[in-house]
Formats: C-alpha cells, sequence, structure tokens
C-alpha cells in the first residue's frame, strides 16, 4: 500500500505531501487542486508505462503543467518532482529543462534524477537504483554498486527505459506496481459510446478504460469474480433490477431487467446514469483488482439517490485494493468519510497556490527530494 505521495512543482502545486490510508477522500472547492492531484499521479503511471513524454505533450507541453506561481528562490532550477513511499519500495522522479541547444525541443523537459529505494526513508543504505540524466547504476545482487551500460532516453523514465531481473530485479518490481494502478475518469455514455455497443465475447476480468467491452466483463464478474456483489450492486442503485448477457455468434451484449417493462433494454437504450453506474460496476468489481484504484469524480451524470449504492460500492472495491476518490459531492464524501478506514484529503487554494487543510510539519517529516 502506497503511504504517502509526494508532489512538487505541478501546475498549482508547489509543494504538498499526502499521507493514505486504505481508502482516501480528496475534496475541495472548485479550483482548488483536486484534478491537479489527479494528473500528478496519472503521470507517474505514465511514466512506468513508458508515455511521459507524450503525457506531457497531450497536457500542453512542460509550461502548461510545471508550477505556474513565483519561486522562493529565483537561483533554484525548473523542477517538477512526483514521489511515493510504500513499506516495500519507494520512488521518486526530478524533471527539469534540458541545457540550452539552440533546438525547437530546447523546452522538452528531461529526467535530471530518478531514484527507487526500499523502505521508507531513503538513505545510502536503502537506495537500490539511482538514475542521473542518462546514467543509471543499480545494486543488483551482489548489493554492490553497478553501472548500466544502456543508453538511457533522456525523455523516459528508468522504469520503462530498462529492465533486468539479475541487475535491477527492483525495477520491475516497483514498475509492475505503479502499472497496475487503474484511472477513471469520466466514462463516455453518449449515443456514440462505445460502451453502448455489442462486445467482443472474450475473457475479460479488466475492462478497458472506455468500456468497450462492458458486456464481456459484467459476464467475467458473473462466472469468476464477486457475482453476488454485482447483484446486490444493481439492487441497491435500481431495486428489483438485474442483468443478463447474451451472447450471439462472437459478440456479447448486456441487457438491463426492469420491473413492469415487458422487455429488457439494452445499452443503446439505457439513461446516461445508468450505463455510467454498470460501467463503475464492472471496473471496481474486476476478478484482478489492482493494487490501487483511483477516480475522479465517480458520481458524474449520477443521481443523487444513487450516492448510497455507489459509497458501498467503492467500499467494497476498498477491501481489495487501496483506492483514492477525488470528489466534490458532498453526499459522496460523508458516506465514505463515515468509514473508519476513510482518510479525508481536503485541498483548498490559498493565492493561487494548492494546499493541504490543516497540513503541519509532522505529514513532511522524513520525506527529502534527492539532490541533482
Amino acid at each position: 500500500m502506497i503511504d504517502r505521495i509526494a508532489i512538487s512543482g505541478y501546475r498549482s502545486i508547489q509543494s504538498i505531501i499526502l499521507r493514505l490510508g486504505q481508502l482516501n477522500v480528496v475534496t475541495g472547492a472548485n479550483g482548488s487542486g483536486k484534478s491537479n492531484l489527479y494528473r500528478a499521479l496519472k503521470l507517474i503511471a505514465d511514466a512506468a508505462h513508458g508515455r511521459l513524454a507524450e503525457s506531457i505533450a497531450i497536457e500542453g507541453g512542460f509550461d502548461s503543467i510545471r508550477w505556474a506561481g513565483p519561486k522562493k528562490n529565483k537561483k533554484d532550477p525548473v523542477s517538477l518532482r512526483l514521489g511515493f513511499t510504500a513499506d516495500s519500495y519507494s520512488y521518486c522522479m526530478d524533471l527539469g529543462l534540458p541545457i540550452p541547444a539552440d533546438s525547437a525541443f530546447d523546452h522538452d523537459p528531461e529526467v535530471k534524477r530518478e531514484c527507487l529505494w526500499r523502505g521508507v526513508g531513503m538513505d545510502a543504505k536503502s537506495l537500490c537504483a539511482d538514475r542521473k540524466v542518462t546514467t543509471l547504476r543499480c545494486r543488483g545482487e551482489s548489493g554492490k554498486w553497478q553501472d548500466v551500460d544502456v543508453p538511457l532516453s533522456r525523455h523516459g523514465s528508468m522504469l520503462s527505459e530498462y529492465s533486468d531481473p539479475f541487475h535491477a530485479p527492483e525495477l520491475i518490481v516497483i514498475r509492475e506496481l505503479i502499472c497496475s494502478w487503474r484511472f477513471y475518469d469520466t466514462f463516455r455514455v453518449d449515443v456514440d459510446s462505445p460502451a453502448r455497443r455489442a462486445s467482443i465475447a472474450t475473457f475479460t476480468p479488466i475492462m478497458a478504460g472506455d468500456g468497450r467491452d462492458l458486456a464481456a466483463a459484467l459476464q467475467t464478474i458473473c462466472e469468476i469474480g464477486d457475482s453476488g456483489g454485482l447483484s446486490e450492486a444493481i439492487d441497491d442503485a435500481f431495486p428489483g433490477c438485474r442483468i443478463k448477457v447474451e451472447r450471439i455468434d462472437s459478440q456479447m451484449e448486456v441487457y438491463f431487467e426492469q420491473p413492469g417493462m415487458k422487455r429488457d433494454l439494452s445499452a443503446r437504450e439505457l439513461s446516461d446514469g445508468t450505463l455510467r453506474f454498470l460501467l463503475l460496476i464492472a471496473a471496481l468489481l474486476t476478478p484482478r483488482p489492482p493494487a490501487m484504484f483511483v477516480l475522479n469524480e465517480p458520481e458524474n451524470s449520477l443521481h443523487p439517490d444513487l450516492m448510497p449504492a455507489l459509497a458501498k460500492l467503492i467500499q467494497l472495491a476498498a477491501e481489495n485494493s487501496q483506492v483514492i476518490v477525488v470528489s466534490h459531492n458532498a453526499e459522496l464524501v460523508k458516506l465514505l468519510e463515515a468509514d473508519e478506514i476513510c482518510v479525508p484529503i481536503r485541498l483548498e487554494k490559498i493565492e493561487g497556490e494548492t494546499k493541504l487543510q490543516e497540513g503541519d510539519l509532522l505529514s513532511q517529516f522524513g520525506w527529502k527530494w534527492p539532490a541533482r
């Protein structure tokens, strides 16, 4: 489980360190920085997947995602730093600008420093992989530092650039951990949504991010997953209703059965809210739960009456995965925070900077960014 997340120099976040639990709820007023927190976490995952440069470009380039406020010290270099700690392994990454070379790509960020260490606190003994721009050294099985003779890309993470089970097994472990994180922002539920179409009839323990295999994912849960939890989640949200999945040749389609209706409704006919809730069920009740779920405003387009059912579904997912929920729905937040395992994280913006409400120095104790 991730114990702490540290972010420095990302959009409205100059510096913030969050302590996490099994279930975490991030709240705050509009514009307080909730979405920036979500995107910063997503950037760590994209780095592990080998999509760091692409993700930064999609967000508008490095100039668009780095700290937008004034520097505390004008001599400090441009820096965007992301990291987390866990009981097993911890990780951090420092992005900055390259040395100017009269190139059109002088504003593309490069990785200045990456560190991977065992346990929560980083020191010389716990460090097991250390990357400085294009050079990398790892301890390996011998416990002695070895320089890695691999040409690293300046714009990619060592997590995706290097893999060796003998010289750097820890890199593989942490990469697989981060790559298992699943992010759900908003599912498309418009008339052309992939979730409204029939699915390919194939075993689907993990639903695609756009929900195009919704029917197959629901059927997989029925056969090898928590079928009882699925039925209960549907009945909590829509009393007396149930779903069934029908296979026609190589495709599957989900149908929604409602009391008093003479025929079942296909996914094409469902309301936006009903379809979105089915997508959330398929995502959160996956037979292969990830290390962490990150949900950004899962309550979007759902009726207020569905908040108790949504909260119960999220709590069920938190039994097998660490969960971070970003929400501004007061009812959902209240229901989740009533759970004794929930860690409330309340953000506020003061003079343009995202800060943790009632934050103190204790939350930052023990965290230190490595020098370049």
